[in-house]
């Protein structure tokens, strides 16, 4: 199954997704995102993302190597195409975490994908979180809020939205809709339906 989670800039998509992945409930494959964007303290190449120049990025895309992509605040991100489609050929579940825009591009492809909007508690945490990452000045702080308005207004696209008051209460109400998600009759129908084919054919 593919999950998407996204939400406006600040969020905390990332926090989110690492504590996910810790939390040892079920075994997801994070796609790591390619970006543009600077590599920030602590980052590092193929476990946080990708980094690649404009140059590499615009041959992925001209190449038809992304599942999805975006032009945010300057830089781009998006998703590989190929380890995505490997992984779920594979029957694992694969984790995104991406832009608003790139999900919308997301879900116009893969619509059976369970996609889940991370909101703040309010806007002004979300400029305290901003701020609080030191990564950002002023200017670009105040572009980020902005954005985060017209991205909010997106969540009606979305099958589910998740606050993000507490980490591990969002992390708990995410693996909450997952189990449920998993559970969906149109997702087990083929195995039922296989299995009663099986039990009438005498095999």
């Amino acid at each position: 199954m593919l999950i998407v989670l996204s939400g406006p800039s600040g969020v905390g998509k990332g926090t989110v997704r690492q504590a996910m992945l810790k939390s040892g409930y079920r075994d997801f494959h994070y796609s790591v995102s390619m970006t543009t964007r600077k590599m920030r303290p602590g980052e590092v190449d193929g476990v946080d993302y990708y980094f690649r120049t404009k140059e590499q990025f615009e041959e992925e895309i001209a190449n038809g190597g992304m599942l999805e992509y975006a032009q945010y605040v300057d830089n781009y991100y998006g998703t590989p195409l190929h380890y995505v489609n490997e992984q779920l050929d594979a029957g694992q579940d694969v984790l995104l975490e991406i832009e608003v825009k790139g999900a919308m591009q997301v879900r116009a492809k893969c619509p059976d994908a369970v996609f889940i909007f991370l909101t703040p508690p309010d806007l002004n945490e979300l400029r305290h979180r901003l701020v609080g990452r030191g990564t950002d000045d002023a200017v670009t702080i105040q572009k980020r809020v902005n954005k985060a308005v017209d991205e909010l207004k997106m969540m009606q696209n979305y099958d589910y939205a998740v606050v993000n008051d507490e980490v591990p209460l969002a992390v708990d109400r995410i693996e909450h809709i997952i189990q449920s998600e998993h559970l969906r009759v149109q997702r087990v129908a083929e195995k039922y339906a296989n299995m009663i084919k099986k039990a009438t054919s005498g095999d």
